[in-house]
């Protein structure tokens, strides 16, 4: 059947089927998304964070965003080396990637830290207004962001628990019989 004859629906099923089909070839590409996603989390949010750094001006609170921000990018980096194609997993990569979003975690409970302490600090504390609604945004992207990594990173942990599971997955496709076909002649004489 060409494609532009599926239905909508056989098209989904198709498109479902080869997902399925990827991720039992690479189950590795699940915790990669989601490590993957909580960059995008942090990066495309960037702002937040950038104006909460000029406000409070903090002790360390830049280098802490600066860690997160090169040490996610090194920590995908690391992730991607540590599966290389149709070899064995590359420990000291994956032990590596490990210490890097480590250090990402690390780095945002710090600013966190100083985020809180300059909120709630005895003198001078500063107050959140509709203009510095920022500052609590930053806190709770923070949180987020440490989540997902923490997902991330368990899901990684758990990868050789889980990738049988989706191996097991039934991906075949069903062929119909073709009951019509005459005898084939394999003798090679003409008639």
């Amino acid at each position: 059947m060409s494609r532009t004859r599926l239905s909508f629906s056989a098209r989904v099923r198709e498109s479902l089927r080869k997902t399925a089909v990827s991720l039992k070839r690479k189950p590795h590409m699940i915790p990669l998304a989601v490590l993957v996603v909580s960059f995008l989390i942090y990066s495309l949010r960037l702002t937040v964070i950038s104006n909460t750094t000029a406000k409070l001006q903090g002790a360390g609170m830049g280098l802490c965003g600066f860690v997160t921000m090169l040490f996610s990018i090194l920590g995908i980096v690391s992730f991607g080396n540590a599966f290389p194609h149709r070899k064995p997993v590359n420990k000291p990569m994956l032990i590596l990637m490990f210490l890097l979003f480590g250090a990402v975690i690390t780095a945002d409970i710090l600013y966190m830290d100083r985020v809180n302490n300059a909120l709630y600090r005895e003198v001078d504390p500063i107050a959140v207004t509709a203009a510095t609604q920022y500052i609590t945004d930053s806190l709770s992207l923070l949180k987020t962001h440490i989540i997902v990594i923490a997902a991330g990173l368990l899901l990684t942990a758990l990868l050789p628990v889980y990738s049988p599971m989706i191996r097991r997955i039934n991906t075949s496709v069903r062929v119909e019989e073709n009951t019509e076909m005459g005898t084939i002649d394999i003798s090679g004489e003409e008639e």
